[in-house]
C-alpha cells in the first residue's frame, strides 16, 4: 500500500506532542533518567509507520520536532538526522504482534531490581493488589497477572524475535521486563499505554518495598 501522506501529517504533530508530552512526565518520576527509555506511537498502519524517541535523547528534554517518523524495518522516513532507538525493531513487533497503538519502555530502579531477582524464574506473578483493575480487560483483584522476564540481548534483530514469541504465548500479559534493563507496555492508544505502564511500575515498587521490609524483620500487617 503506498505512503498516505496526508494521514502521516493530521496524525504526526498530535502524536508528537503526546510522547513528548508523557516523556517529560515519566522522566519527572525517574523512569526515563539519563538518555534511557523510548516511546512510540502508531501514525499509520498501512504501511506501518510509527512516531518514535530518537535514540541518545533526554526524555525530560524531548521536544515534539525530534519525535521521529520510522517505518517497519526501524528506517526514518521523516526529515531527520537524529538515529533511531536500537530498540525500535521491539516496538515494531510489539505493535504488529499486539495490534497496540502504542509502546512505552521505562528504566526505572524497581523495574530493573526485580527483573533481576525474579529473572530466573522467567517471570512475576502479581495477584490480589486493587491497581490491577486498571489494565485493560481485568475486573477484579483476584486476577493474576503473569509479567515475563525476557533475557536481554544487543542482537536486537533475535531479541524482537524472542519479544514476539513470548507475548504470543502469554497473550494475556500487559508488559515483560527485559532482565536487569526495564519495562516494556502498550497500549490501544498513548493514554492506555501511559496507564498500563503507571500500573506496573506501581506494582513492581510495591512488591519491591513489601519484599524488602519483609527481610528487614519489619511487621507490615497487625495481628
Amino acid at each position: 500500500m503506498e505512503e498516505n501522506p496526508q494521514q502521516l501529517l493530521a496524525n504526526l504533530p498530535q502524536l508528537a506532542s503526546s510522547l513528548a508530552s508523557i516523556a517529560k512526565s515519566l522522566h519527572a518520576r525517574g523512569w526515563l533518567l539519563g538518555t534511557s527509555g523510548n516511546l512510540s506511537a502508531v501514525v499509520q498502519r498501512e504501511p506501518l509507520r510509527l512516531a518514535m524517541s530518537p535514540s541518545g535523547i533526554d526524555k525530560g528534554e524531548l521536544d515534539p520536532t525530534q519525535v521521529l517518523t520510522i517505518d517497519e524495518h526501524a528506517r526514518i522516513v521523516s526529515d531527520h538526522n537524529a538515529k533511531p532507538s536500537d530498540e525500535s525493531l521491539l516496538h515494531i513487533r510489539i505493535v504488529q504482534t499486539r495490534g497496540a497503538g502504542a509502546v512505552l519502555h521505562t528504566h526505572s530502579v524497581w523495574n530493573t531490581m526485580l527483573s533481576d531477582f525474579y529473572g530466573h524464574l522467567g517471570g512475576i506473578n502479581i495477584q490480589g493488589y486493587e491497581m490491577l483493575k486498571g489494565l485493560q480487560g481485568v475486573c477484579t483483584h483476584e486476577h493474576n497477572e503473569w509479567l515475563p522476564i525476557i533475557k536481554n540481548s544487543q542482537d536486537m534483530p533475535a531479541l524482537a524475535d524472542t519479544v514476539a514469541q513470548t507475548i504470543e504465548n502469554y497473550n494475556a500479559a500487559h508488559g515483560f521486563l527485559l532482565e536487569r534493563h526495564g519495562l516494556y507496555s502498550w497500549g490501544d492508544n498513548l493514554a492506555q499505554a501511559k496507564r498500563h505502564i503507571e500500573i506496573l511500575e506501581f506494582l513492581l515498587e510495591t512488591l519491591g518495598r513489601t519484599m524488602l521490609a519483609r527481610n528487614r524483620g519489619l511487621n507490615l500487617w497487625p495481628s
